[in-house]
């Protein structure tokens, strides 16, 4: 069973009206999990005793007439930085690998089990999330279905993966940086993080990125995610930002006309060097939504500098509060290297000061959005500002040259500031990867930036079907 085959909404459908039954969704899944384990390897864990018992249960209340939830018998793969009920959550790290079982779902799993969803296992993920591509020392690297020789990006490539693959019709994911996004455009997803605190964070752990993480659900394109939101989205007591569930279905406000007036397009967003392929690809789909009656207003000078320094403040000061105290220990080499130096900056380098000063960042920084939001309410930029690394490389070419941060520039900027945006395809590099047209909407606009999303993929016409895949 192909998931791309059919919506997120016609599988609940046939699983409704008995076409199909929860048990071969799920048969299906573990099935293409095994398949293609060996091409994309995008799960790194399966319970299939489990996941059968609970699709039969499924079945059972289906049979009774008993309501099921809006996700009744989708099989749901969980990004193995969250919590899972029976899975071991190891993070993609040796440290945790023989950690036991989760004994609670995280809130994100927990609603998701409640409107009708069975986890069938968990995805791949860089070690503790702390890269954009994945791969990690227990599970190896998830390869992109577009490309077997390139990453998916990350940190939730192996969501990515099994969805662009075919293998499952729905995922889990986190983004601190872009760990939605990032894999959303490189596997050709249509994906979003959304505000801060529309999708609870909640439960006893913190937040591994602190203030900038976002979870939520990933799937082929948006209006399947608005779909899966609508089952998700909500305040919950112990996410501290979270914000209530109001107005109408988000899903329900993508079936009429959803074609922005006006847009702002910022090849650069005022400080990124982008790879001319990339800036090729965004500017022909940019000029398709202007053919097709789109204001579009072209400026650059939206940040003046890159972000990411003070996002990298955030961050290292996140990853030393959770492993600074290993260093030293017999442990700390069982850490990736490049994770390692992060901790030591982290430990090393930023004072009370300069975290304090990148809090201030993220307000300046959302200050500078809103004055050019005056001009349009939604901005497009790319996604990324260079092309995906071949496996293993961990480097990217922007203009010919290969860097470590092919990734760095439209992404982190974002969580600091915790706008919704978006991403979908604007086509396809000479080597066959997906290209991402990136949406930013104005503060808890989510709705915007999906109707934007839709409108996107309908002018844009770019779906197609990866060739590596079930």
């Amino acid at each position: 069973m192909d998931f791309r085959t059919t919506s997120l909404e016609g599988w609940v459908q046939r699983v409704r009206l008995k076409e199909l039954s929860a048990r071969e969704m799920v048969e299906s899944a573990l099935q293409n999990i095994e398949r293609t384990h060996h091409t994309l390897n995008a799960f790194c864990a399966v319970d299939p005793k489990t996941s059968l018992k609970e699709a039969d249960a499924i079945d059972k209340r289906l049979a009774r007439g008993d309501a099921v939830g809006p996700l009744a018998g989708i099989p749901v793969g969980i990004k193995d930085l969250e919590e899972a009920k029976g899975f071991v959550t190891t993070y993609g790290s040796t440290l945790h690998i023989d950690d036991a079982p989760s004994v609670i779902d995280s809130p994100l799993v927990a609603r998701l089990k409640a409107a009708g969803c069975i986890v069938v296992g968990k995805t791949n993920t860089s070690e503790f999330g702390h890269r954009g591509e994945t791969d990690n020392p227990p599970f190896g690297a998830t390869r992109n279905p577009w490309n077997l020789d390139y990453t998916t990006g990350g940190s939730s490539g192996g969501s990515g993966a099994a969805i662009a693959g075919g293998v499952v019709p729905l995922c889990t994911g986190s983004d601190g940086g872009g760990s939605i996004r990032i894999p959303s455009a490189l596997c050709e997803l249509s994906g979003i993080k959304t505000c801060q605190g529309r999708v609870a964070v909640g439960g006893p752990n913190p937040p591994g990125s602190g203030i900038l993480s976002v979870r939520g659900p990933m799937a082929l394109r948006t209006r399947d995610v608005a779909y899966a939101l609508d089952a998700v989205r909500g305040d919950e007591a112990t996410d501290i930002f979270g914000l209530p569930k109001d107005g109408p279905d988000w899903r329900a406000q993508l079936d009429g006309d959803n074609q922005p007036k006006r847009m702002i397009f910022s090849r650069t967003m005022g400080h990124a060097e982008v790879d001319r392929e990339i800036d090729t690809i965004v500017s022909r789909a940019v000029a398709k939504l202007k053919e097709a009656g789109v204001e579009v207003i072209e400026r650059e000078d939206i940040w003046e500098a890159d972000p990411i320094e003070q996002w990298w403040v955030i961050w290292t000061a996140s990853r030393a509060r959770t492993h600074g105290h290993l260093r030293g220990t017999a442990d700390w080499e069982r850490i990736d290297e490049r994770l390692r130096l992060a901790i030591e900056h982290g430990l090393e380098k930023i004072t009370a000061i300069d975290y304090a000063r990148a809090i201030d960042a993220c307000f300046t920084l959302n200050y500078r959005l809103e004055e050019v939001f005056q001009d349009a309410p939604l901005i497009l930029s790319p996604t990324l500002r260079g092309q995906a690394p071949l496996i293993g490389s961990h480097e990217g070419l922007v203009n010919g040259e290969l860097t470590p941060r092919w990734a760095v520039g439209f992404t982190q900027g974002i969580n600091m500031t915790r706008n919704p945006a978006g991403t979908v395809n604007a086509g396809f590099t000479k080597l066959g990867l997906p290209v991402g047209l990136q949406i930013l909407g104005r503060q808890r606009d989510d709705v915007a930036v999906l109707q934007a999303m839709c409108f996107a993929e309908d002018v844009l016409g770019l779906a197609a079907t990866a060739p590596h895949g079930v």
